[in-house]
């Protein structure tokens, strides 16, 4: 294969609206990016992070250094969880507000960033809360200028202008599609992702297979969302279980993190649809719930409610993991169960009654699927109509095993 003839050490520019720095030893990037900064002014960063992305990975050291070395100052928040919330977002904006943070840095995966770009809004919308901007209560136009340093291998949050958090006492989990929370900076390195726990390593690879399962198939699907889509599954079906056996493996990481990004990229394009949308109500109500476990208990069913309207394009991307479709209408059923099988053989065996739902909260999953602000807009873009039947049908389905 032509990827063992790239050197995963030269670090390139994966270009779009966010200047991306891409490669084995990309962290060092940060040195230039604080140098560019205090060139511009630029003199007080907040870093949103967790404690382990920002230390067991290695990255407080080099960012630390190279803000030092610019003579920036610098205040670090790292009390973001998995599936954070508008009340961290709020804390977090509170101590830039008081330090007087001129920038924002993300540094993890799809929480930090995601809170970061929060943050970053919520500095020029001083008047405002996260609960207001996840409410949609106002149309940002500004935010403060963003760096992604990415961690994981799975949501593309570092190049797209998607931001997701938690409302827990409404059971919302809102997303925000915003271009001014599009980085101006993003570092993705394979390794800080060494580190990543192997659970992790599975759901953050299965994130990136969603969110291209979606932009190929949304009502604004393009050629080129179908391209990064059709890539991104080779590449994640070929070094997942590299990965898995040998977490060191910088080869494994360099390909996984790059189907990330053009997934990201994907669905930056291709905008998203049924397991984004079924899944947020599942972690907005277990908040423990990993994003990437619940996409993958949903995928099966998601893929034979839509396989039938476009078949073609599903049995193209999917033809590492379900060889030899023809695409026809009638093959949904073969394509879902030859895909629980890849996720099973993985050892992604759960399914919804196993995270602990049951029938009893269908009503509710269905009520929050479609009343959940900005989940509308995914459903709208479906390939077949997001019925409250059709809905029902993909949560019941994915209650237990398809085979």
């Amino acid at each position: 294969m032509w990827e063992s003839k790239v050197d995963i050490y030269n670090v390139f520019e994966l270009r779009g609206r966010t200047l991306c720095y891409f490669g084995v030893g990309a962290i060092n990037k940060i040195k230039d990016i604080a140098e560019e900064l205090k060139k511009k002014g630029v003199s007080k960063a907040i870093v949103i992070t967790d404690e382990i992305a920002y230390t067991v990975t290695g990255a407080k050291d080099v960012v630390e250094e190279a803000f030092r070395n610019a003579g920036i100052e610098w205040t670090v928040f790292t009390d973001i969880t998995p599936n954070p919330t508008v009340e961290q977002i709020d804390i977090a904006t509170d101590l830039g507000k008081s330090f007087g943070a001129e920038v924002v840095v993300g540094i993890g995966g799809g929480s930090p960033i995601d809170s970061a770009k929060s943050v970053a809004i919520l500095l020029e919308y001083t008047d405002k809360d996260a609960t207001e901007l996840y409410e949609q209560k106002f149309v940002p136009e500004k935010a403060k200028p963003i760096i992604a340093i990415n961690t994981t291998h799975g949501t593309g949050t570092e190049v797209d202008r998607f931001a997701v958090a938690s409302i827990l006492e409404k059971d919302y989990k809102p997303a925000l599609a915003y271009d001014c929370i599009y980085p101006t900076y993003a570092i993705d390195d394979p390794a800080l992702m060494k580190t990543l726990p192997y659970n992790q390593t599975k759901f953050t690879a299965i994130d990136a297979i969603n969110h291209v399962t979606e932009a190929a198939t949304t009502l604004v699907a393009s050629p080129y969302s179908i391209l990064l889509a059709k890539e991104t599954i080779r590449l994640i079906s070929r070094y997942l279980p590299q990965a898995l056996a040998h977490p060191d493996d910088l080869v494994a990481r360099y390909y996984l993190l790059y189907a990330s990004a053009i997934a990201g990229i994907s669905f930056d394009n291709g905008l998203l649809h049924f397991t984004h949308a079924l899944e947020h109500p599942l972690s907005a109500l277990k908040p423990d719930l990993a994003h990437g476990l619940g996409l993958a208990i949903l995928l099966p069913a998601v893929v034979k409610a839509i396989y039938p309207a476009v078949p073609e394009v599903l049995a193209e991307i999917y033809e590492p993991i379900v060889p030899g479709l023809k695409g026809i209408p009638g093959e949904a059923d073969k394509v879902a169960k030859g895909i629980e099988k890849w996720l099973f053989d993985l050892g992604i065996t759960e399914k919804l009654v196993d995270v602990g739902f049951s029938e009893n909260d269908i009503p509710k999953l269905v009520e929050l699927a479609l009343n959940t602000p900005s989940l509308g807009l995914l459903l709208s873009q479906a390939p077949i109509k997001a019925t409250e039947q059709t809905i029902e049908k993909i949560y019941r389905e994915s209650l237990k095993p398809l085979a």
